[in-house]
């Protein structure tokens, strides 16, 4: 007896692309069969040409929920996200408000969740100075690894930690062979010449130069080596660090990386003045930079992408004044993760079995997830999005579910339509309406 078949001619598993049926009982894919079997099922579903993928794993999302649900919030962000096929996001201990760095706002953090989550959602704690007392305590409360800043964050209340921070850290973090991810940027004491133009994107570029980055992932790869912690790097988006991040891996040194969506899609050269919407930190860089870090997603140097969704009202991103320098740096994009990538991959004649490796199977290690998530096979979570790889939309505010319409992704016309999302074998997003809401749960290891 199963709950459910889902028969289909394009079922994406470690194996490659089969024909087949995911059979599955209880939320739980029992079995994936070559045909439909003579036992008894409750429903039978066909999807036909489309395909059919394990559910995306997006472990870089900001939903700001207590404290700044104006920004954003659990239950718009995750609406998003069932909307674009992802059943399991990690939310950062910013900028929620408490940020998440003692057990108390854990606490508070989780009762603000509670019964808005339309995915599976887990909790980053972050480490800030001073706050290394207060580790093990968000380890007990069920934080999947930690987030720490090497500049200034963006929010005065999650200040940026120094190398003397980190070595009280990472020990305790080893301890529990937890992740340690970390937003590389090393603001130097002397500051780039004034902008004068606040308005050129450019001059924007140029604020945030490559070295900063370079020079922050070169101080953490000699820490993961110090104390053999396992060290994240977020959205890579200097092309000078893969040769270092890739000998340092050759070494055995416990590093990851992650790059984004943006990087990927657009190039510096072609981003107008004055459009906030494509202000991130670091920046875009310029397509040669750009085509290397394709490469190396390519090559396995860089593990997965993530979104880093990271939204903000219309103000704070400096919409009229178009003055990049004041405007908040995070794009948001959640629910476009999917035909983001794939649109950009396509035109590089990447297959679809890429898009399972880098939105759903490598993603699942970062916060020990990869027993239940990201694959179809049997014993894994009925997690699942069902889509379309040669469907083509256009991008309207009208079809965004997160709060604020805000993206440097409108009006681009995207491949790949997402028609459905299973959560734990129950459809919870279908042809754009919600059959099942809030059937999501808070994850912890």
């Amino acid at each position: 007896m199963f709950d459910l078949a889902i028969s289909g001619k394009n079922i994406v598993t470690p194996d490659g692309v089969i024909t087949g049926v995911i059979l599955i009982k209880n939320g739980i894919i029992a079995d994936v069969v070559p045909n439909l079997p003579s036992a008894a099922i409750d429903t039978v579903i066909d999807i036909g040409e489309k395909f059919i993928m394990p559910g995306i794993i997006d472990p870089h999302v900001h939903l700001n929920e207590p404290g700044r649900t104006s920004w954003e919030g659990f239950a718009t962000g995750t609406r998003s996200a069932a909307a674009g096929g992802i059943t399991t996001l990690v939310d950062m201990p910013l900028n929620s408000d408490p940020v998440t760095t003692t057990a108390l706002a854990f606490d508070q953090k989780a009762a603000a969740a509670a019964g808005q989550l339309q995915v599976n959602c887990g909790f980053w704690g972050g480490i800030v100075p001073g706050n290394e007392s207060d580790i093990e305590k968000l380890v007990e409360k069920g934080v999947l690894g930690f987030k720490a800043f090497l500049t200034h964050s963006g929010i005065d209340e999650f200040p940026n930690v120094t190398e003397a921070d980190l070595r009280k850290a990472m020990p305790i973090i080893a301890k529990h062979q937890l992740p340690l991810l970390v937003h590389c940027e090393l603001t130097p004491a002397v500051q780039p010449p004034a902008v004068n133009d606040p308005r050129s994107y450019q001059s924007y570029l140029l604020s945030r130069p490559k070295e900063w980055e370079d020079q922050a992932i070169s101080l953490m790869i000699q820490l993961c080596a110090d104390y053999n912690c396992r060290v994240h790097i977020v959205h890579l988006s200097s092309a000078n660090s893969i040769e270092p991040i890739k000998q340092a891996r050759q070494q055995g040194l416990p590093i990851t990386v992650e790059t984004a969506q943006h990087y990927l899609y657009f190039n510096a050269e072609a981003i107008p003045d004055a459009q906030t919407a494509f202000k991130c930190a670091p920046p875009i860089r310029e397509k040669e930079n750009n085509e290397q870090i394709w490469q190396a997603l390519q090559e396995g140097i860089i593990d997965f992408v993530a979104t880093d969704h990271s939204p903000a009202p219309p103000g704070m991103k400096e919409m009229e004044s178009g003055n990049l320098m004041k405007a908040w740096g995070g794009i948001a994009s959640l629910q476009l993760a999917l035909p983001v990538l794939w649109t950009a991959a396509r035109k590089k004649n990447i297959p679809v079995t890429h898009m399972a490796k880098w939105l759903c199977e490598k993603p699942a290690l970062l916060p020990g997830l990869q027993t239940t998530k990201g694959t179809i096979a049997k014993g894994f979570d009925a997690d699942l999005v069902v889509w379309s790889p040669d469907k083509k939309f256009t991008v309207t505010a009208a079809q965004l579910q997160h709060k604020h319409k805000i993206t440097p992704y409108l009006n681009q016309e995207l491949y790949g339509v997402v028609a459905q999302t299973w959560l734990n074998g129950q459809l919870i997003f279908d042809q754009g309406t919600f059959p099942n809401l809030n059937k999501g749960k808070i994850i912890t290891p």
